[in-house]
């Protein structure tokens, strides 16, 4: 059934009726209704929920993207890719192949809009990309071990007659790769059903020559001899022999080595490519004025909850030329600064872990959920932790939601931190920031008095581009929160290992103002392990030295915070960080708490706040739905803080060993615990170890709380999540 509806067109199943259209077409196309990311590439595949008159559908939405001219001239004279898709599931499973039952198909009527293609979602279904995998391992016991109950040789015959019923029904997939085949198998494990995906690229409707047919038999990543002529027996009905055989070997291999060579030169390529062509940000985010310059080029990104930044590299690099001046001062500035630094640096440095360390200052920063108001209440109560950043807008008119929360936390006995981030928009209008920061201050100092002015202060996409423009700021805000007896005031939040920044800042002679707290947004190595070294410095040694350049500065008082941490999900759009940096949630949990114990271990640090707790794509809680309490899903991440706290509360850290680790050895501290007794926390960054307990073990929890077996000795196992034994 074709469709036409507010700037979009498709066709929809005729079985099918959405109780609201409009809405339906809304939500599929707004990647902030995924329930699930499924893949986050050059094209991104989410399941989202569709309301039909018979309830509620699990549906997967593959997006497709226009990227440059060729998508273009690609989509006007083929059609998009979506539609090939929606044209292909009709016509395999009018032939009897499977492929999911195709939903609807979206288009936008715009000629660079994207095109969706909705089809059911398969739950509880196997990728053969993993259990080719297993098979292809050099343990030969891999397979058995994962899938013990898989009949691979039945899988492997029932992929084979697919294949033939798809070449002979004139199908040509060309991308016939385990990463597009779906299976279901029975109670004895044979192989029942197999499924066909991405159908974009096939090509339908005239008879396959041999070498067609070979050429999509060897994207199959069957890699053992004897894999290979079980499949290739059951597609071509006997065992393969002379040419046709020789022809499958070379289009295999010659498959085989063309993805290495690719994947050797990927890194550096993609490099070059990035480096020259301009980025193309995602459909959900808004466009910038046309009108705008290369300085204002900036809008916000709801899904990340973050601003987005659309001038060029290029772009970026003129502004930055323009204003050389501003940035030659600063380079004399940290150049000045860098001798004082260093020495405190060494001499910190030295003194480390050298003398016990009230261990506390564990944060969550937050947002409200307007929805479900007394959501983050009780999930920062469940948490258990006392310190509460919580992130105004001050671009923004109401903030009716936000003092209803500080309310409701400070009733709680929560201390309360108010980060006042800033637009490029309050940058050009001086009277509107202080404006805002007057209302702000007024409004929130009766629920907490420690205010942070700016964010990520080094990232033109937050609207600063030189640090004058931030010194501005700052001296407004604080002559309007000084007003108020008892206020703190922190910066200047510097995103990243980037401390000559935070040099710079506090240096300035003309910043005019007095931090009482330094403030660092301190992702240490989004790309791995908090123990991993960057210009040599690992987490404490990146906090001593944000230490000595707090310490030996005219604009503060040596004190520090981390204000902003966490490391980005593996979903999609909602992930601030991008791909490359994105980890799994057991990853994230884990490196939770060791950067906690890393970080405030120190001593050098007051509080670490983890931004943020509830947050699709890097947040403690997954909010399916945040006006429904049922459907928040709370992270491992979540858990690991929960138990952290609630085993190190008001602790004291007496000896940590070693003193001076290699990013891969296994660490234990000893804690002094409120009620006398000791526990050990100790984990092994560098793979399985062993760590000998200075008494024997009366209790273990694990990272998320789970009670462990008590060992027998002193020499426990170690790995990379955490563990907490409660000493004898």
């Amino acid at each position: 059934m074709s469709w036409r509806c507010d700037g979009w067109t498709g066709e929809l199943a005729e079985d099918l009726e959405p109780a609201d259209f409009p809405d339906t077409v809304a939500r599929l196309t707004d990647p902030a209704s995924a329930v699930k990311t499924l893949h986050w590439g050059r094209n991104y595949l989410y399941v989202a929920r569709l309301d039909t008159a018979a309830g509620p559908l699990d549906v997967v939405v593959k997006q497709f993207r226009i990227f440059n001219l060729r998508d273009r001239l690609r989509r006007r004279y083929r059609g998009s890719k979506a539609a090939k898709s929606w044209r292909v599931a009709h016509a395999l499973l009018a032939a009897g192949l499977q492929t999911p039952e195709p939903v609807m198909l979206i288009e936008s009527e715009a000629e660079t809009g994207p095109s969706f293609y909705v089809c059911r979602y398969l739950d509880g279904l196997l990728e053969a990309r993993y259990l080719l995998r297993a098979a292809n391992a050099p343990d030969p016991g891999r397979l058995r071990q994962e899938f013990a109950g898989v009949d691979f040789p039945s899988f492997l015959t029932a992929l084979g007659s697919m294949a033939r019923r798809l070449h002979d029904a004139g199908f040509w997939h060309r991308d016939l790769s385990s990463g597009n085949v779906l299976l279901r198998t029975d109670a004895a494990g044979a192989t029942t059903d197999l499924y066909l995906l991405d159908l974009n690229r096939t090509r339908m409707g005239k008879p396959l020559t041999t070498s067609e047919r070979l050429r999509d038999l060897s994207r199959m990543p069957i890699f053992r001899p004897e894999h290979q002529e079980v499949f290739l027996a059951s597609y071509w009905g006997g065992p393969l022999r002379g040419l046709r055989k020789a022809g499958y070997l070379a289009y295999h291999h010659g498959f085989r080595w063309k993805n290495g060579v690719k994947q050797k030169l990927r890194g550096g390529l993609k490099g070059l490519r990035g480096s020259v062509r301009p980025r193309v940000p995602h459909v959900h985010i808004p466009i910038a004025p046309a009108d705008a310059s290369a300085r204002d080029r900036i809008v916000w990104d709801r899904l990340s909850d973050q601003p987005h930044q659309h001038a060029g590299r290029f772009e970026k690099l003129r502004v930055r030329l323009a204003d050389a001046g501003s940035h030659v001062v600063e380079g004399m500035t940290i150049a000045a600064t860098a001798p004082r630094v260093w020495r405190r640096y060494r001499s910190l440095r030295t003194d480390l872990h050298r003398r016990p360390v009230e261990w506390q200052g564990v944060g969550i920063g937050l947002r409200p959920w307007p929805e479900n108001p007394q959501a983050p209440v009780d999930l920062v109560a469940e948490l258990g932790v006392r310190h509460v950043l919580l992130r105004l807008h001050p671009w923004e008119e109401t903030h009716a939601a936000e003092e209803e929360l500080a309310r409701a936390l400070h009733a709680r006995g929560c201390e309360l931190t108010f980060a006042l981030p800033q637009n490029r928009d309050l940058v050009n209008d001086p009277a509107r920031w202080r404006a805002a920061v007057e209302r702000l201050a007024a409004a929130f100092t009766p629920y907490g008095r420690s205010f942070q002015i700016g964010q990520a202060v080094n990232r033109s996409k937050w609207g600063i581009w030189t640090l004058g423009e931030y010194a501005s700021l700052a001296r407004a805000a604080a002559e309007v929160l000084r007003r108020y007896p008892g206020v703190e005031i922190a910066g200047p939040a510097v995103i990243d290992f980037e401390h000559h920044v935070t040099a710079a800042v506090l240096n300035r002679k003309d910043l005019g103002i007095r931090f009482d707290a330094v403030s660092s947004l301190l992702y240490v190595d989004r790309r791995g392990a908090p123990e991993n070294r960057q210009a040599s410095f690992d987490t404490e040694g990146k906090v001593a030295l944000l230490k000595a350049i707090a310490e030996t500065a005219r604009n503060s008082t040596g004190r520090c915070w981390i204000t902003e941490v966490n490391w980005p999900l593996q979903e999609g759009p909602h992930s601030p960080a991008g791909r490359a940096v994105s980890v799994d949630e057991e990853t994230q949990a884990d490196y939770l708490v060791r950067y906690y114990l890393l970080a405030l271990g120190t001593g050098l640090v007051e509080r670490v706040f983890w931004w943020q707790l509830a947050a699709r794509g890097y947040g403690l809680v997954d909010p399916l739905d945040s006006a429904d309490p049922t459907r928040f899903r709370r992270r491992p991440a979540f858990f690991a803080m929960k138990t952290l706290w609630s085993e190190l509360a008001g602790a004291r850290l007496e000896s940590v060993s070693p003193l001076d680790p290699k990013p891969t050895s296994a660490r234990l501290y000893i804690f002094r615990r409120p009620d006398g007794g000791e526990t050990a926390v100790a984990w092994s960054p560098g793979g399985p170890a062993t760590v000998r307990l200075p008494r024997p073990a009366v209790s273990a929890v694990g990272r998320s709380g789970e009670a462990l077996p008590v060992p027998g000795g002193v020499e426990v196992p170690v790995g990379g999540a955490v563990v907490y034994w409660r000493l004898a």
